[in-house]
């Protein structure tokens, strides 16, 4: 584990090539893009948001998890960052009247602090899942222990929320555009006699991509779960 919150950051930066300054966000126009319909519809609507909610199938994560010791979130982030990186939407973010497009994800988690309030982290997505979790570990723990935020300017952000204490069917984040990321939440996963389930809500800028996209973004997600 790292002994600072600049050794954690450290491994991320090594890892996700920020040392070289590799990772960057473009501005680009939306008449151009294959969002320009979406984006003339969606950007100055009041409440821009979509949510979708499936049920998975976790039973794959749950076994890895028993086998292997590491953590169910840990895992679901990482097939959340699989599945969103083979989809060209999810490099894209709607902000302030303009259109950005990222060369990096990261995942957003919430942690709880030592203080018992909450800080988010920001995770860099890679396609190894031991060097991910190596990520995931060193930064939530640091930021449960310096009681901040740790936030990767430079990448595309999939916010995340487990809200472990209860079953949920849906979860529903802010509508109104202010937090324009594609965010996805889960409570308590379910056990039954031959599967654990899990219902997930995605919800995402409609300027940012439509329900089709997000529709494969929930197959292919299942599809990486499955394959753990």
């Amino acid at each position: 584990m790292p002994q600072s919150y600049q050794e954690a950051i450290g491994i991320s930066q090594k890892a996700f090539g920020f040392e070289n300054n590799t990772t960057m966000r473009t501005e680009i126009l939306p008449q151009e893009s294959s969002r320009a319909e979406a984006f003339s519809m969606w950007m100055k609507s009041p409440q821009p948001m979509v949510t979708l909610i499936k049920t998975f199938d976790v039973s794959r994560l749950v076994k890895c998890n028993r086998r292997t010791g590491l953590k169910f979130n840990m895992l679901l982030c990482w097939c959340i960052g699989k599945a969103a990186s083979e989809i060209d939407e999810f490099y894209m973010l709607p902000s302030e009247d303009k259109l950005f497009r990222y060369d990096k994800l990261a995942l957003n988690a919430i942690v709880q602090n030592c203080k018992g309030g909450i800080n988010s982290c920001d995770i860099p997505f890679s396609d190894h899942l031991q060097q991910f979790n190596l990520d995931y570990v060193a930064l939530m723990a640091q930021t449960a222990k310096e009681c901040k935020n740790y936030s990767l300017e430079d990448c595309m952000i999939v916010g995340t929320s487990a809200v472990t204490q209860t079953e949920l069917d849906c979860i529903v984040n802010q509508y109104t555009g202010t937090f324009n990321n594609p965010f996805l939440s889960w409570g308590r996963y379910r056990k039954g006699f031959f599967k654990t389930t899990l219902p997930i809500s995605l919800q995402f800028h409609h300027a940012q991509m439509d329900g089709s996209h997000a529709a494969r973004f929930l197959n292919g997600l299942q599809d990486v779960i499955n394959q753990m």
